[in-house]
């Protein structure tokens, strides 16, 4: 990775051209509640584009995403985009849940097929009266109202995935359909983004493709997750993070290390919007954000 060539471009002082935005997920408890908005106090001065809050399997938590989604709206100036997945519900109630939305004056949706009821590696059986796939969804947002679309992708194709024909065409319906930016998922070995990123481009999909990125705070609960989800773990991480478990002083600042090269070699490369995971902590994402030169933005910036 060429680091040095990152650092020069972002010395202290200098205004970065990068943009990013926050990934949050509803809280399941008072403890967890007060996490998240800590985590959102501490990240809304870096001016995000937008922040997500995720929607559990089967709309699990349908309730929680929309009191999280409405408590940004009302109390803070941050432009919140909902999850909303296929999974769980019919049309007509998911069509309920994006006019709520509407009135609520949110104007961004990230629109998931979603896991299958069962959990991440089930086989997903579409429901007879549901919206059956993520195009499906798309398309029947946007006959609602004009709202931003974004859609997942996956650098190293979806688990579920045949062929990067077949990932590649699934990505194009969802985009014809009407969304207007892609989200990846997580990953850590950039030339695995590049890759992707040519084979979408060379299919003619030209909106936006965000890589998303993963701050990591648990190495074991990372890799648990990564192999469900298809995101691989590369050798030279494993090594870093090795003799590390019980130390989390030093764990923190080697993921920061570790994200910071990340980032600044994707910038190298041509990447200036950033998703971050932030599991609903702040430190590390803030530190990222630093090292990128995206800095907070006082009252009177933003009123101008």
């Amino acid at each position: 990775m060429t680091l040095n060539h990152s650092i020069r471009r972002f010395q202290l002082g200098e205004k970065s051209d990068v943009s990013v935005s926050f990934e949050f997920f509803p809280p399941k408890n008072d403890k967890m509640e007060a996490s998240l908005w800590s985590a959102v106090d501490r990240l809304e001065p870096l001016a995000p584009n937008f922040v997500s809050v995720t929607y559990g399997a089967g709309g699990s938590t349908r309730e929680r995403t929309h009191r999280t989604v409405a408590r940004l709206v009302n109390e803070t100036g941050l432009h919140p985009a909902a999850h909303l997945t296929c999974v769980g519900a019919s049309r007509e109630e998911i069509d309920a849940v994006v006019r709520d939305y509407r009135e609520l004056g949110v104007k961004h949706i990230v629109a998931l097929r979603g896991d299958p009821l069962e959990g991440i590696g089930a086989i997903y059986k579409p429901r007879e009266d549901g919206y059956a796939y993520a195009s499906d969804l798309v398309e029947g947002i946007r006959k609602i109202g004009d709202f931003e679309i974004s859609v997942a992708a996956y650098p190293e194709r979806h688990p579920e995935s045949p062929s990067w024909d077949f990932e590649i065409d699934n990505l194009k319906r969802k985009v014809d359909a009407g969304a207007t930016r892609v989200i990846t998922q997580y990953f850590f070995d950039n030339d695995q983004f590049e890759e992707f990123l040519n084979r979408v481009r060379a299919a003619g999909i030209n909106v936006p493709v965000v890589p998303g990125i993963l701050p990591i705070t648990n190495f074991e609960q990372t890799m648990v997750f990564s192999a469900k989800c298809g995101a691989s773990i590369p050798d030279w991480l494993t090594r870093r993070f090795k003799g590390l478990e019980k130390d989390p002083e030093t764990r923190k600042l080697v993921s920061s290390a570790v994200v910071g090269e990340q980032v600044l070699d994707l910038v190298d490369r041509g990447v200036n919007e950033f998703h971050f995971y932030t599991m609903n902590r702040a430190e590390l994402t803030f530190a990222i954000c630093h090292m990128l030169g995206v800095r907070p933005v006082t009252p009177e910036k933003q009123a101008a």
